[in-house]
C-alpha cells in the first residue's frame, strides 16, 4: 500500500503550535526518526547558499539527514520541508534548537511545477555569461569592479534591454554588486516577468537600463 503525504496550509501556522520531523540522522541506521517541537518563529528571512528564503523556524531537532523530510502538524499534514539548522558558536554559548524548514504552501507550488511542467516556474533570467571584475582586476586593467559581461544570448532579457558584451554591470536598483554571486542573488528576490534596473559602465560611460526578466526553463545565468 503507498500512502501519500497531504500537505497543509503554512499561511495558518501559528507560535507555539506542536510539529514533529521525519527524517533520517547520521544515515540509514536511524531512519524513520522522528522529533518533536513547536514552531518558534514564522516568515523568518535567512540567507542559504547566498539564496534569500522565507523560512519556518522550528525548535524541533533536525540533524544532518533531516533535510528533505517533512515537518508535520498533528493532523499529520506536512507544513513544510525540513532545509537547515543553526549550529554555529558565539562566544561561550552554542546554538541549539533553532531548524528551518520550507512552507508546505511554497513546497507545493515547487511540486506541481515539477511534475506538470518538468521544471520550477517563475525563477527569472537575464540570459548572459560573465565574470567578476575583482578589486585586483580593477587596479590592473582601469575597470570597475563589478561584473563583466562576455556573452548575451540571443532573444534573452539582458539582448532585449540592450546590453551587449563587454559590458559591466555596477549595481542593480541602485545597489551595488561586486560579483556575480552578488547579482544573482539579488536578481533572484525577482520573479519572471519583474523589471529590474541595471547600472552599467560601456566604454568608460556610466548608464542605466531597465530589464524585464525572462523566465529560466533550464539552469542559465
Amino acid at each position: 500500500m503507498i500512502l501519500l503525504a497531504e500537505f497543509g496550509n503554512s499561511d495558518e501556522l501559528n507560535l507555539g503550535q506542536d510539529v514533529i520531523a521525519i527524517g533520517n540522522p547520521l544515515g540509514f541506521d536511524l531512519m524513520n526518526t522522528v522529533t518533536g517541537g513547536i514552531v518558534s518563529g514564522l516568515n523568518r528571512q535567512i540567507t542559504i547558499n547566498e539564496k534569500s528564503m522565507t523560512l519556518i523556524q522550528t525548535d524541533t531537532a533536525i540533524n544532518s539527514g533531516n533535510s528533505g523530510g517533512p515537518l508535520i502538524n498533528k493532523k499529520g499534514q506536512v507544513i513544510g520541508i525540513n532545509s537547515s539548522k543553526m549550529s554555529a558558536s558565539y562566544s561561550e554559548t552554542s546554538i541549539e534548537g533553532i531548524g528551518f524548514a520550507i512552507p508546505s504552501n511554497e513546497a507545493a507550488r515547487i511540486v506541481k511545477d515539477i511534475m506538470e511542467f518538468g521544471y520550477v516556474t517563475g525563477k527569472p533570467q537575464l540570459g548572459i555569461s560573465c565574470q567578476d571584475i575583482t578589486e585586483d582586476i580593477s587596479r590592473m586593467y582601469n575597470l570597475p569592479v563589478g561584473v563583466y559581461i562576455t556573452a548575451v544570448a540571443e532573444d534573452s532579457a539582458a539582448e532585449k534591454a540592450g546590453l551587449q558584451s563587454g559590458d559591466i554591470i555596477t549595481k542593480i536598483n541602485d545597489e551595488e554588486v561586486t560579483s556575480y554571486d552578488e547579482l544573482a542573488s539579488k536578481k533572484n528576490a525577482h520573479k519572471a516577468g519583474d523589471s529590474i534596473e541595471l547600472t552599467y559602465v560601456r566604454n568608460g560611460a556610466e548608464d542605466k537600463v531597465t530589464v524585464i526578466l525572462d523566465e529560466a526553463v533550464a539552469v542559465q545565468n
